[in-house]
């Protein structure tokens, strides 16, 4: 969904905010202002609204990258606030899906296994480049307070992740790296509106779990060898 679909789409909004000289931190948190309106929506009962603007969200998710990229913006700062505004956003939805639904357990356990879908995609790609962590960059304080946040949130998952590659490399193989890119943040959101237009808002929830489960049983062993078993 986002190579195919909302890449393609957001690449004209790109050329137009390039000849702005709109910053690409500030259509991060157009994104994110986007999610936090669906998320309103939603909690009101206005699914189809809501739909349209988790859609919205995902457009100018996929334009904030490319602005950097062709206007030669990128930074540290950006990174960490897309990263952190994508978690706000999503941790909103679910409690916004919750009180629609009258279902906060079940929305709370589709935002915890939807995150780790979400981050299991992230670092495997990354674990598969072989990349490490990024050169240092000059920080401003803004910067290392997203910094902090980022490895307060994302650090001990990216542990995780790090461990599970380390028992079962296959993760990191083109077929497990294909089937998690078909994961990745466009095509759950894509996935959310269609279920929110449809009226099923809570089967995103089930949604997610599902993935969770698909991943354990196709690419996860039955059982991860433990430390007396692993090879010398």
């Amino acid at each position: 969904m986002c190579e195919k679909v909302f890449r393609p789409l957001a690449h004209p909004l790109v050329l137009v905010l390039a000849r702005l000289r709109v910053p690409p931190p500030l259509v991060v948190a157009a994104a994110g202002a986007a999610g936090l309106a669906a998320a309103v929506e939603l909690g009101r009962g206005s699914l189809l609204a809501a739909a349209l603007l988790v859609q919205l969200k995902t457009l100018l998710d996929n334009a904030d990258g490319q602005l950097a990229r062709l206007t030669v913006r990128t930074s540290a700062f950006g990174r960490y606030l897309d990263s952190e505004v994508d978690l706000l956003v999503n941790a909103t939805l679910f409690a916004a899906l919750g009180w629609t639904t009258g279902e906060p357990a079940l929305a709370l356990a589709g935002f915890v296994g939807l995150t780790s879908v979400l981050s299991l995609n992230f670092n495997v790609e990354r674990l598969s480049r072989g990349a490490g962590v990024p050169d240092p960059e000059p920080e401003g304080r803004a910067t290392a307070v997203l910094r902090r946040v980022y490895d307060f949130v994302y650090g001990p998952q990216d542990r995780l992740a790090e461990w599970l590659v380390a028992r079962r490399p296959t993760l990191t193989s083109e077929r497990s790296i294909s089937l998690l890119a078909n994961l990745g943040m466009s095509t759950q959101l894509a996935a959310l509106g269609v279920l929110l237009a449809a009226g099923h808002p809570l089967a995103f929830a089930w949604l997610a779990l599902g993935q969770v489960a698909v991943i354990v049983l196709v690419l996860l062993p039955h059982r991860l060898p433990t430390q007396q078993e692993a090879p010398q």
